[in-house]
Parts: C-alpha cells; structure tokens; sequence
C-alpha cells in the first residue's frame, strides 16, 4: 500500500438558514440561553466542526447506498474492501485489507473577508431563535431559545483525500472520490446540524475548487525554520 496523492476540495460554506451545532455551556446564568453554539473558545466566534460535516456525509450516503439496517439503524460492515463508506469514512473493522480512512474534514472556521465586515460593519454572527414545546393535552407552550449562526455567515471549507495504491494505481480510490462529491450535494439539499426539520441548517457550497497535490512533491507552509540540531 502506497500513498500517491491528495485531491483536495476548497470552497466556502455559506449559511442559508440560521445553522445551530450545539456547543457545552459550564454555567446557565439567569436568563442565559442553555442551547449554545459551539465556538472557538479563544476567539468565541463560532465555527463548523470538521466532525459535523463528516458525520451527516457519511449518514447520508449511507441512506442513498443502501447500507442502513433496518433493525438496529447501524451501517452494515462490510468485508468489501470496494465498500465506498468503509473506504472513504473509515471503519471500526479490523480487516487491515481496507487500509485508513480516505477523507479528513477540516474544520470550517469564519473567512477573513467575513470577520472584516464584522469590524468594519458591526454586523452579528448569532442570533436566538426562539420555539415553543407545546403540550398536545394541556395546550400548554414552554418556551426553549435556540442560538444560531446567523444567515449570511461564511466559512472556509477544505476537505482532503487520500488516494492510495492498493495494487491498482488507485484506480478504486479515484473511482470512489465522486461518493464525496454526492456526499456534499446531498448535504447541500439537506440540513446540517440541530432543528433541521424545523427550518435550521440549510447551507450552500460556494466557489468550490478541486485539486490534485502529488505526495512528493506538497508545499510546506508556515513551517518556519527548521533548526539543525546535528
């Protein structure tokens, strides 16, 4: 098994509708919202988690292929090693046969052109949407504040994939790569995150590009100096 190249997709995410990824609260303070997003605890700016995206790819492309059972809602594991979610996603398996996992998710943090309208225009990443639990006997309505990201928020988005030669030139891997690309499209069509059905998360892809970066021959960046301790 041979590692031969990346193919990376950059791109943006735009936020259509208000997108709530939950985040931990360590206090609830008096009027404080207990339904959070979660956020760059240095920055406090909001960001999509690399495992939110992953994970409702995954979920999706599971549904579309079939490999949901019925009983338990578990992915069936497969022994093939052609399986597209075992390839690409990873598995819990021990059968070394299909090697890591192909797709890493970065997560998606603000872009610089959006924190500068931010500085520049004031304008706010989050807002609070708020709902209501509505008892079906009494009628009764308890209200519950969910924060959201703010429609019109932008991301950066990169995604990697690992092409490998499993005695085929990576012939299956390249072959598979179109599974992320549904992954994005249905992901696209559907929600991300909490609320989905009740109007949260719907996002768009924008100025996506794809690449391919030979793993002899990948840029450094940002690697500074390197000091020779010989």
């Amino acid at each position: 098994m041979r590692l031969i190249k990346y193919k990376k997709i950059t791109g943006k995410i735009l936020v259509k509708t208000g997108l709530h990824i939950g985040g931990s609260v360590d206090v609830i303070e008096i009027g404080g919202i207990d339904n959070p997003i979660i956020k760059n605890p240095m920055t406090n700016e909001p960001y999509i988690p690399g495992s939110s995206l992953k994970g409702k790819m995954r979920s999706l492309l599971e549904w579309k292929l079939g490999k949901i059972d019925p009983d338990g809602g578990l992915h069936k594991w497969c022994n093939d090693i052609t399986c597209p979610i075992c390839r690409i996603f990873g598995t819990s398996s021990d059968d070394a046969k299909l090697g890591p996992t192909r797709v890493l998710v970065r997560d998606a943090e603000l872009t610089s052109e959006y924190k500068d309208k931010i500085h520049k225009e004031g304008i706010s990443l989050t807002e609070v949407k708020y709902e209501n639990s509505i008892n079906r006997i009494s009628a009764k309505a308890t209200p519950r504040p969910l924060e959201r990201v703010s429609a019109g928020v932008e991301f950066d988005f990169e995604i990697l994939y690992r092409v490998f030669d499993m005695g085929d030139k990576g012939k299956t891997d390249e072959e598979l790569f179109k599974h992320v690309i549904d992954g994005l499209r249905y992901l696209q069509q559907d929600a991300l995150g909490g609320s989905g059905s009740r109007g949260s998360g719907k996002i768009a892809f924008i100025e996506l590009k794809i690449k391919d970066e030979s793993a002899e021959d990948i840029d450094l960046f940002d690697i500074g100096e390197v000091q020779d301790e010989s």
